[in-house]
């Protein structure tokens, strides 16, 4: 049976590389052969390989830290079919590194209130850091909602006359109807298709050429992230007739604006089911009996979360030290939930903004300043001993 890349299999390792053999002093030994010195050579080769630190691979999220500076051959963690296509679009990749950033803003959005909070690292090749090497729910959300950011970049950035590749909607032609009657297709429709197959085509590779179990995990939850695009399209329509009787109607298909499948993405997550691969690795099968099935819209994990609550490097998990809290919510940004029961400190402060802004004629607006004093409430860190364990 395939087996994830989860964090059974990251513990193993790192115990297997925490081993250090320390020989035992012994008297000077005579010379050795030099079939005896190679056999040393190799021991102490395969020493080293198994003490060097783990290396978290590379993602084409780092797109999105690149901005305008995107160079196919400088970008890590591509794979040949996606730096084929970053060299055949280029003009595709800045949209995708706008993608990038818009999702990243849109995870971070949706967690904010959350012991994991989609933070981000500065200058890492991997963005996210160790915390996607587990095949968590956290990793599941993520994925998903990368390829649906690609998408809507994309498909946006097709209608907006930006690049060469594509333009409106092709297939919107000729009369349609709806609740409300018939109506002619016009304007410029968003090309949901185009930005589908391109996201396809581009986040998929890597996936693809894997082919294990979590390789099917992350496939089956990109899908999920470019069906949650398409299922937001609206119908935008423009009326004619005398005296706006709309008695002609001209309609054509959107975007709705990003939030609402950050929203809907959110959800799946919170719903989001536990499955082991089957033993052909073409599926997947109820983690546990009992456990419902997941169908095509549930995003699908192998692993259960880390608690997030303290600094642990091999986890990926930062802590939640310091983390600002909400001393009388009930809810994940509540101080209980947040620190962990580790408790809080509080710190007043003093805020300065504009209030009671009025406009002078002509022109200007022009607002008080006004201070309030609040108390703002932080997560306390974890006792030494509590954390050093875990880094």
């Amino acid at each position: 049976m395939l087996r994830p890349r989860g964090a059974e299999e990251a513990a193993q390792l790192a115990h297997r590389r925490a081993r250090v053999l320390v020989p035992a002093p012994r008297p000077a030994a005579p010379d050795v052969s030099p079939a005896s010195a190679r056999l040393g050579l190799a021991c102490l080769l395969l020493l080293l390989l198994l003490t060097l630190p783990a290396r978290v691979d590379t993602s084409w999220w780092y797109i999105g830290a690149l901005g305008a500076r995107v160079i196919c051959d400088n970008i890590p963690g591509l794979v040949s079919r996606q730096r084929q296509l970053c060299q055949r679009y280029p003009d595709i990749m800045r949209s995708v590194g706008e993608g990038a950033r818009e999702w990243i803003r849109e995870c971070q959005h949706q967690f904010r209130h959350h012991r994991w909070n989609c933070t981000t690292l500065d200058r890492d090749h991997t963005v996210f850091g160790r915390v996607m090497l587990r095949s968590s729910r956290e990793a599941a959300f993520v994925y998903a909602i990368s390829s649906a950011g690609v998408v809507h970049a994309i498909t946006r950035a097709c209608s907006q006359g930006e690049l060469s590749v594509c333009s409106c909607d092709p297939y919107t032609r000729g009369r349609h109807h709806d609740q409300r009657g018939d109506f002619d297709w016009g304007g410029c429709s968003d090309n949901i298709h185009y930005g589908v197959r391109f996201a396809k085509a581009f986040v998929d590779a890597k996936e693809k050429r894997l082919k294990d179990a979590r390789a099917l995990m992350n496939l089956h939850n990109n899908r999920c992230g470019r069906t949650a695009v398409r299922r937001f399209l609206k119908l935008e329509c423009k009326c004619h007739g005398v005296s706006g009787s709309c008695t002609l109607r001209t309609c054509w298909r959107a975007l709705s604006d990003f939030r609402r499948t950050g929203d809907y993405l959110r959800r799946r997550y919170d719903g989001a089911v536990q499955v082991t691969a089957t033993q052909d690795g073409a599926n997947f099968t109820a983690a546990r009996q009992g456990y419902r099935h997941a169908t095509r819209t549930d995003l699908v994990y192998f692993d259960n979360s880390p608690d997030y609550c303290v600094l642990d490097k091999a986890a990926g998990s930062l802590g939640t030290a310091g983390r600002v809290c909400s001393k009388t919510s009930k809810g994940t940004d509540g101080c209980e939930i947040m620190c962990c029961g580790r408790g809080y400190d509080t710190t007043r402060v003093t805020r300065v903004t504009q209030c009671e802004c009025k406009f002078h004629w002509c022109c200007a607006v022009r607002c008080k300043e006004c201070r309030n004093t609040v108390d703002v409430h932080t997560c306390k860190a974890p006792k030494k001993a509590e954390w050093l364990d875990q880094t």
